[in-house]
């Protein structure tokens, strides 16, 4: 059996913090974040683009970016307005949501675009 790794993380250094199990892999290219979007999408769910500070990451309160994107199956769409969420708030986390309406819970969740710790 292999040994455990300790990810250096905490509270006090904001930049180390993890946040769901995206976070411990290495970063995600466009093509792997674009691969998740079309997984949502094939699964039926609603996406949606949420953000915010470095900081308060914790926190279960995120902003929301615009609506969900009910029904939306475009998968450049999606991802547009991504950017445009990160462009718009260069400093927050952004992450994509899959709301599985079904079961009435996120059915993903991942960080897509660091911010920048203040």
């Amino acid at each position: 059996m292999s040994e455990m790794q300790d990810y250096k993380s905490s509270l006090s250094d904001v930049s180390s913090r993890k946040f769901e199990t995206f976070s411990y892999l290495p970063e995600m290219t466009n093509e792997q974040i674009k691969a998740q979007v079309q997984y949502i999408v094939s699964k039926g769910w609603n996406p949606a683009i949420e953000h915010t500070e470095p900081a308060n990451a914790f926190s279960s309160y995120w902003y929301m970016w615009k609506l969900p994107m009910f029904g939306e199956t475009d998968v450049d769409r999606i991802l547009a307005e991504a950017e445009a969420a990160h462009k718009a708030h260069p400093n927050n986390h952004v992450r994509l949501v899959g709301f599985d309406n079904f079961a009435q819970s996120q059915g993903a969740s991942m960080v897509i675009f660091r911010g920048t710790p203040t």
